[in-house]
């Protein structure tokens, strides 16, 4: 069963913590394909990119799709609710329009997790989805790791 949560609090009884690595789930607004279009993806990635510039965080691997984003980071200052709120409103600020349903889903990883393994689930998402038959058909998806 998949959860929904609000983008201004976290899970009951978890906090964001500097240091800790998440994967964070969030989809468009009604599912809509937003970013099935190279401009409106290419956006939210620059936007992605730029707030790490700035020392919120370390993107290690994400994938935009369609109609959601899976993007697997460790967190360095401000809380994740922050973050994946600051980079939701830019995006959409500067696509126009609305384009992110309410809230989104995290998980913080155990330490013992094989992250280089989740990385590789995130990435092939498109293959997944059968978008693509090669990951490195699909262009908008990066990890530190490949």
């Amino acid at each position: 069963m998949e959860m929904r949560y609000s983008s201004h609090r976290l899970r009951k009884g978890r906090y964001s913590e500097s240091g800790q690595i998440y994967l964070v789930t969030t989809a468009t607004h009604e599912r809509a394909a937003v970013f099935s279009h190279l401009t409106e993806a290419r956006l939210l990635i620059h936007t992605m990119r730029e707030d790490a510039r700035h020392g919120s965080h370390t993107t290690l691997a994400f994938v935009v799709m369609p109609d959601h984003l899976h993007w697997l980071l460790q967190l360095h200052k401000g809380s994740l609710s922050t973050l994946v709120g600051r980079v939701k409103s830019i995006s959409a600020r500067r696509l126009g329009r609305r384009i992110w349903q309410n809230g989104f889903h995290d998980r913080a990883l155990r330490h013992e997790e094989d992250l280089l393994a989740l990385a590789r689930y995130v990435v092939a998402n498109p293959l997944r989805a059968g978008l693509v038959e090669r990951i490195g058909d699909y262009p908008h998806w990066d990890s530190i790791w490949l």
